[in-house]
């Protein structure tokens, strides 16, 4: 199952000596459907990777960061939730997916997330004892103004959990997170999913860990497995005092003629 996948992984993770484990986007399994993505979804209380693995963080004495698994709410609504986990198994914060993946690549390769999953409307920062964390997923990446925000609030390491598409990824993948990174002084951990998704497409790996000036620490390929690396979160002060981007953010107003030509 899927949980047993990543609890094994996690052992092994743990072993190792991590502090801090993170798991990809839809860790708790996903299918698509047509143009639709089906993960298992349930509510918290019932959900089995969710208390699985908040089981394993207080026996191994860890922190987890649920990449994410599918929540569902009221009204049959569903959403991408990721979750930081404490060393005592307890919940310390939640993320919804704000943005979600509705694109067509090809004739071919359609995806439409919103037609099971809801949007979340909030950012979420954890304020923890390993570092002040900021939240994200996946589609999320090619929205810089959540990461500025995030940085501007403390971000010392920005999550990005995904599943990103074998396609988007070779193009994209890398050199996001790299400007995610570069841009903010932060550090970026990045845990993708990688090979087949039952009923059609495939996740890119390079699960990545990147330090504050964009140089990529750790890179997962495309084997399953853990990706580790030791981080200092003392680059990130020493990252933001060479190059003071976040203290140099000034307001403008635009000008000029704004309104689109239509054909």
């Amino acid at each position: 199952s899927a949980l047993d996948e990543a609890l094994a992984l996690a052992e092994v993770a743990a072993d190792a000596g991590g502090q801090l484990l993170t798991l990809p986007e839809y860790c708790g399994g996903l299918t698509t459907k047509g143009k639709s993505f089906v993960p298992p979804a349930m509510p918290e209380e019932e959900h089995p990777v969710l208390k699985g693995l908040q089981d394993f963080a207080k026996s191994r004495k860890v922190w987890v960061i649920i990449g994410s698994v599918a929540i569902s709410g009221s009204a049959g609504k569903i959403y991408n939730r990721s979750f930081t986990i404490d060393d005592m198994g307890c919940i310390r914060s939640r993320y919804d997916k704000i943005h979600l993946f509705d694109i067509q690549l090809s004739q071919n390769e359609v995806y439409r997330e919103s037609a099971l999953i809801s949007g979340g409307k909030h950012a979420v920062l954890s304020n923890t004892p390993l570092a002040i964390i900021g939240h994200s997923i996946c589609y999320d990446l090619r929205f810089p103004g959540l990461y500025r925000e995030l940085a501007r609030a403390g971000a010392e390491i920005l999550m990005v959990p995904a599943a990103f598409t074998k396609k988007t990824g070779e193009a994209h993948w890398h050199i996001l997170n790299r400007a995610r990174a570069i841009e903010n002084g932060a550090f970026v951990v990045a845990p993708c999913a990688v090979g087949p998704i039952d009923g059609g497409g495939e996740s890119y790996g390079h699960s990545l860990i990147i330090n504050p000036w964009g140089e990529v620490l750790a890179d997962g390929g495309i084997t399953p497995g853990i990706v580790q690396a030791t981080i200092d979160l003392d680059e990130v002060s020493r990252i933001r005092r060479k190059i003071p981007s976040l203290e140099h953010d000034q307001p403008f107003t635009l000008n000029g003629n704004t309104q689109r030509n239509v054909a």
